[in-house]
């Protein structure tokens, strides 16, 4: 079957990646099959068609059959190719067999054509279904409001904008009417670019032209205004027209998610006052709301009226109750709803059991998570990397490098790849072990397995090789976050800065602070407490100063953490009194220090051998109620022992603990 001479294949860009000819055993048996047989009948060709699997074949017995003189192919038997080859996204080879059927003078339909569309949507190619769409004139096919409405729609899976519009004109300008599937299709393209005023407008010009609008048309609007955080005028067009449940569940799921559960709780009765009963959407999006902010009492009680009402709850309402009571560390309540759930005889999902997992880790119910685990391979419920990311996530926690390892390998062995998330775990747990040499392997078995590492994948290997005090590493790694797309935020350069400091190694760190403040990125209290630290750490108190005004006048709040830093700084250049009256003015503005500022100021006092003044604020410390550490009592007994020997040292703690 060749295209007769003179003949060109428009829209045809590449070479068809079936060939047209084939030189097979198979294909020539095929072949022979065809021209011995004296007469086929449509439905045999249709049938071998249909039940050919492999498209080459098909097309080939398909090419044999046109070449022989049993059977001359029919707009059925184009068809079924067609749609053939552009399941299989070949679309050259359907614009092939277009033009033909062209040339044999077939008369192509409506319903072609809408085929030929879908498999350029499938293959992500709308443009081209707008070039194959105004070539059905050609073909002596009329469109109808059917074909534009596939066509628009293909267009708005790509967001296609900007060819909708002049599409629509086109249509109205040949006479074509729009109905309700076209009203919604723009709809849906005018709130997909942020056209809801676009949208209102379309919507009554809709009404005024007799097309009265359905619940997808009003859902379309009310869902966009919402998710724009238009809340009010949402509600405004549900009281303005019909009540429709769908439209509903759209304004509670949007005034849920504006934080205004209450409204959302009056408009349950609102709407069986005007007769539109509540569904399980309609339940569900507020216990799912209610358990999200922590008001798990108030998602039982609509629990309980949802019953009342006669809906029963589903998967997704257990789900939902069961992270409310998770997250506020009630752990009997979230099991007895567990076990209703089954009682009920309504299956955990995939999503149900990872929640529960995340529950039980949350409070330290490793094992009972684990079991969890086990529990869902006997259910047929087969883990997915969130679960098994989630078990090594808390396992890194808690530096279980064993168990994370354990359900690392377990994973792998379940085919399940891991994800950004499942790596950065892993990475994080055997940095903080110091298998530095594993996570370097790990981190290049990522880079590897094309799964692109994050900022937070970035900064958990700084963190850990800079808590192991391999800071030239993590310098290095920093350096490199770029050249993988990645690029450094706020706390990339607290925690390189901090790992610096804390090795003493100043230069560098400094010249880390100096390219953050170039970069014209936002400091944090944690950036600028840090930097105190630095100072402070390379004895600078004057500097250490400096920053807290700085900070001060970026509006920040100094906490426990930068008067400690003060304190030490002071302390540690034998300025004691400073830090005293600056721990005096803290206090009068609320500001308090614990047991690492107190224990810097006993240090301070006892480096001056001043045990009475030291005294007065270990006195000081424990009525605020605060203990002292093994650090503290060992600063206080050196200088009593320098200061009064044993004996006066017995004496002085028998003193202490008398009162």
């Amino acid at each position: 079957m060749h295209l007769k001479e003179g003949c060109s294949l428009l829209l045809r860009v590449h070479k068809p990646s079936i060939p047209f000819v084939l030189n097979s055993a198979q294909t020539l048996n095929n072949i022979e099959n065809v021209k011995t047989s004296r007469v086929l009948r449509e439905i045999d060709v249709l049938r071998r068609l249909k039940c050919e699997k492999d498209i080459s074949l098909a097309l080939e017995y398909f090419k044999s059959v046109a070449n022989s003189s049993s059977f001359k192919h029919t707009v059925c038997t184009y068809r079924m190719m067609i749609e053939k080859l552009g399941r299989e996204g070949e679309m050259d080879s359907v614009q092939y067999l277009l033009q033909q059927m062209k040339l044999d003078g077939v008369k192509c339909s409506e319903d072609l054509f809408i085929s030929v569309i879908n498999s350029y949507r499938g293959v992500g190619a709308s443009e081209q279904a707008l070039k194959t769409f105004y070539r059905m004139q050609d073909f002596g096919c009329k469109p109808t409001v059917r074909i534009y409405n596939f066509l628009l729609d293909a267009l708005l899976s790509e967001n296609r904008f900007t060819m909708i519009n002049p599409l629509y004109s086109s249509m109205k300008k040949i006479g074509v009417e729009a109905n309700v599937f076209t009203y919604n299709i723009l709809l849906k393209a005018l709130c997909k670019n942020d056209r809801v005023d676009g949208a209102y407008k379309l919507l009554v010009e809709m009404s005024n032209k007799g097309c009265t609008p359905d619940d997808v048309s009003y859902t379309t609007i009310v869902s966009s205004l919402c998710k724009l955080g238009k809340v009010k005028e949402a509600k405004e067009i549900v009281m303005k027209f019909s009540p429709l449940l769908p439209v509903y569940n759209a304004l509670i799921n949007g005034l849920c998610k504006d934080c205004n559960i209450g409204e959302a709780v009056q408009l349950l009765g609102d709407m069986v006052d005007k007769g539109v009963w509540p569904n399980v959407i309609t339940y569900t999006t507020i216990i799912n709301a209610l358990s999200d902010s922590g008001n798990v009492e108030l998602s039982l009680a609509i629990l309980a009226k949802m019953f009342v009402g006669g809906c029963s709850p589903n998967i997704q309402s257990y789900t939902s109750l069961l992270k409310g009571f998770f997250v506020k560390g009630r752990l009997h309540e979230a099991l007895d709803i567990w076990d209703k759930m089954i009682r009920d005889g309504i299956l955990p999902n995939v999503v149900t059991y990872n929640t529960v997992i995340n529950g039980l880790c949350s409070v330290g119910g490793m094992n009972g998570a684990l079991h969890l685990l086990n529990l869902m391979e006997i259910n047929n419920c087969a883990p997915n990397v969130i679960t098994y990311s989630t078990l090594i996530s808390w396992f890194a926690r808690s530096g279980d490098v064993t168990g994370a390892t354990e359900t690392w390998n377990k994973m792998i062995m379940q085919g399940c790849h891991p994800n950004v998330v499942t790596y950065t775990a892993m990475l994080d747990v055997l940095c903080k072990n110091f298998l530095f040499d594993q996570s370097h392997c790990l981190f290049e078995d990522m880079v590897m397995k094309k799964c692109s590492p994050s900022t937070v994948t970035f900064n958990t290997l700084i963190k850990g090789l800079c808590a192991g005090g391999k800071t030239d590493w993590a310098v290095k790694l920093f350096d490199q976050m770029e050249y993988y797309g990645c690029a450094p935020n706020i706390t990339s350069y607290n925690e390189l800065v901090n790992g610096l400091f804390k090795t003493n190694n100043f230069t560098v760190a400094f010249q880390h602070v100096a390219g953050l403040k170039k970069s014209g990125m936002e400091l944090n209290l944690t950036t600028y407490n840090i930097i105190m630290y630095g100072y402070s750490c390379a004895g600078k108190p004057e500097e250490t100063g400096k920053v807290v005004g700085q900070m001060v006048v970026r509006g920040m709040k100094p906490d426990t953490f930068t008067l400690n830093i003060l304190l030490e700084a002071y302390c540690k250049s034998g300025k004691v009194e400073p830090a005293i009256k600056l721990l005096n003015s803290a206090t009068a503005l609320g500001l308090s220090t614990d047991v690492v500022g107190y224990s810097t100021l006993i240090k301070g006092f006892c480096e001056r051998n001043d045990l009475e003044e030291a005294s007065v604020y270990l006195h000081r410390m424990v009525d605020e109620g605060i203990s002292p550490n093994v650090a503290t009592w060992s600063t206080v007994v050196r200088c009593l022992f320098s200061k009064v020997g044993y004996v006066g040292a017995i004496e002085y703690f028998d003193t202490i603990l008398e009162n």
